[in-house]
């Protein structure tokens, strides 16, 4: 996934979820955030960053934050760019996991609910929930990095599915390079965590991939250790 028109900038100050305060060019400017997690140890003061030009003329941001260089390391904290970069890779044959797929949709309801991919393939049916990871430890990637019922119930619906016999699977992207492992922030979100190890005991299949990452673009990479616990 690459993004067509990008300026750098720095970062001054977050105003709120949705808004930060960035300095391009020297002149200081409120941009969006696409990303309403907590990114502590990313948005620093200073901290170089990368954003999207949006060329709508009547949004009342001109511009969208989607990188942040850490330790001369890019990482994106785009949250809609991991569902685009897993499809793509699917849909390229990308993932090895994956290796017979003959139909892959978006945003697919089964009863009451929706999950971020469907597939077809290999004798298989079943839905992929996508997760973005910008958190990152000693080389370990957490997800997630502020408390998420969101995401609890997604991993429980992913459960229901798998035991009315859809396969089901779990995918973290990690926005990054660097990270040898994935684990569920437990210390941050303990119900979540235990919502992942309900769902990879009752057969839903846990994945993590990282990044291959620059200000302007994001494409798969390769697969990490999963630690559930």
């Amino acid at each position: 996934m690459k993004y067509p028109d990008t300026v750098s900038g720095h970062f001054i100050r977050r105003i709120n979820r949705f808004v930060a305060e960035v300095s391009i060019d020297g002149k200081r400017e409120n941009v969006h955030v696409k990303n309403t997690g907590r990114l502590q140890e990313l948005l620093t003061p200073e901290a170089h960053v990368m954003l999207e030009a949006t060329g709508n003329p009547g949004r009342k941001t001109r511009y969208s934050l989607i990188a942040v260089q850490k330790n001369e390391r890019w990482v994106n904290i785009d949250s809609q760019a991991p569902n685009a970069v897993v499809y793509e890779a699917l849909k390229n044959g990308h993932i090895p996991e994956f290796p017979a797929i003959r139909l892959l949709r978006r945003e697919v309801t089964c009863g009451d609910s929706r999950f971020d991919l469907y597939f077809e393939g290999a004798g298989q049916k079943g839905f992929i929930e996508v997760k973005g990871v910008t958190l990152e430890r000693k080389g370990i990637a957490l997800f997630p990095d502020a408390p998420t019922a969101r995401g609890a119930k997604h991993i429980g619906e992913l459960t229901k599915a798998v035991q009315a016999g859809y396969a089901g699977v779990v995918f973290f992207l990690v926005q990054m390079k660097g990270c040898h492992a994935f684990a569920p922030h437990e210390q941050m979100d303990k119900p979540f965590a235990e919502a992942l190890k309900i769902a990879e005991k009752a057969g839903v299949q846990i994945l993590a991939y990282d990044s291959l990452v620059t200000g302007n673009e994001i494409i798969i990479g390769h697969p990490l250790e999963v630690h559930i616990g």
